[in-house]
């Protein structure tokens, strides 16, 4: 089963030093996870300041700088990743670093048989 794991987390509750150890320890995460035929893909993301939000009403496109609403915690990052079931995913939830200062949600993937496969995607099953 496919699951994506959303990091949640206040971008200011890190400090640089801890920042680049979450990065180091979530990246070899991704190498173990890879090894045992489980990743799929993840990425941190740029920080909520340099996000841009677009809503359709009415017909009319509205372009905004910044998130969609004021939060606490902001979207991070994410994993996707391929695993027996939800307790599995849970377990890897779990180790990922962000897990101790914010949250991380788990949610299934509905694949659509219709949809073209990313070049990403397809290097991935190659490697495998």
């Amino acid at each position: 089963m496919k699951y994506m794991l959303l990091i949640y987390g206040d971008e200011k509750a890190w400090t640089v030093e801890e920042r680049e150890q979450c990065m180091e320890d979530s990246t070899q995460i991704c190498h173990q996870l890879n090894e045992q035929g489980k990743y799929l893909g993840s990425s941190p993301l740029q920080p909520v300041s340099m996000a841009t939000s677009v809503r359709v009403r009415g017909g009319k496109r509205m372009v905004t700088d910044g998130p969609f609403a004021e939060t606490t915690e902001q979207l991070g990052g994410y994993y996707i990743i391929d695993v027996d079931n939800l307790d599995e995913a849970i377990e890897i939830a779990s180790r990922i670093p962000p897990a101790k200062k914010g949250t991380v949600e788990i949610r299934p993937i509905h694949e659509l048989e219709d949809l073209p496969i990313a070049s990403s995607a397809i290097s991935v099953q190659e490697s495998r």
